[in-house]
């Protein structure tokens, strides 16, 4: 495996960033998650422009320019040789004190890991996943904004931890108000009578770059899609339910704190989706 740190190649034995980077001390910094398919970066563009939007919002400067980033993001993939995989890009202040302040950083570090990715096992796609509602709440949006794709996930650890001590797949986080805004990978989507709907950003829900990917799969296949406030009532109620992620790719969902959807298994509109998702990324 070659790793991409700061402009030079390591192997994974030798990639190396020094105890004193504030993304390892205070989880200061920003990343994305991207997916390839037969060599090709899926949603390049995409995904880099929200990687350089994270990394304003906290104002830290990427020390690359755009095209100089996907230049390296390309680089790292054909150097490990590998057909599909998933890359981590992550951009940290960089070396520091030991102290919050982010002046005392004077370059950021930038490294680019591609591998493999597996998030769900095979059967999950196939029976689809159980998930639960998590007694972690999404940190609210007034905190820190669901849009900036930082290094602290511990909101979102925390919450998995709650779904695997349950014997859960996934766990379904809610904001301040109780409606739902994400799981802790993936967006939620459900459908019901024939109408795709999914909880609006606003919510405190990531825009993933898979679910709007989704979305307009859905509009595609002249499906009505909704972005709506959503309960854990219109879950339960649902006549199917399905996640988006970049990992993930899109996966059905079957129960909800032991509710049933639908007939238990994954839906036909799901599948369709599912389908048609992995037609667009293999096409060429």
């Amino acid at each position: 495996m070659q790793i991409y740190i700061d402009g030079q190649f390591f192997s994974e034995q030798e990639a190396k960033i020094s105890v004193f980077d504030h993304g390892l001390l205070y989880g200061d910094g920003v990343f994305e998650g991207i997916r390839f398919y037969n060599g090709k970066v899926f949603c390049c563009d995409e995904h880099l422009e929200r990687l350089y939007h994270s990394a304003r919002a906290i104002l830290l400067e990427i020390p690359l320019s755009l095209e100089e980033m996907k230049k390296a993001l390309l680089e790292t993939v054909q150097r490990n040789q590998l057909s599909d995989g998933y890359v981590r890009l992550i951009i940290t202040r960089g070396k520091g004190s030991l102290g919050l302040n982010p002046r005392s950083c004077p370059k950021p570090t930038v490294i680019i890991i591609a591998s493999t990715v597996a998030l769900y096992p095979k059967e999950a796609y196939e029976k689809g996943l159980v998930v639960i509602t998590c007694a972690t709440r999404r940190m609210a949006p007034a905190a820190l904004s669901p849009m900036i794709k930082s290094l602290n996930y511990l909101n979102n650890v925390m919450a998995r931890l709650e779904a695997l001590h349950a014997g859960a797949d996934e766990g379904l986080l809610l904001n301040e108000q109780g409606f739902i805004a994400e799981c802790t990978a993936d967006n939620i989507f459900v459908v019901k009578k024939g109408v795709v709907m999914t909880p609006p950003a606003s919510s405190g829900a990531l825009a993933g770059i898979s679910r709007a990917v989704a979305i307009q799969l859905a509009l595609d296949m002249g499906l009505e899609v909704k972005e709506v406030l959503m309960t854990c009532y219109d879950v339960y109620t649902a006549d199917e339910c399905f996640l988006t992620g970049t990992a993930a790719e899109i996966v059905p969902v079957i129960s909800l704190d032991r509710r049933q959807i639908g007939s238990g298994q994954p839906g036909t509109i799901t599948k369709k989706l599912m389908q048609q998702f992995k037609k667009l990324t293999h096409q060429g």
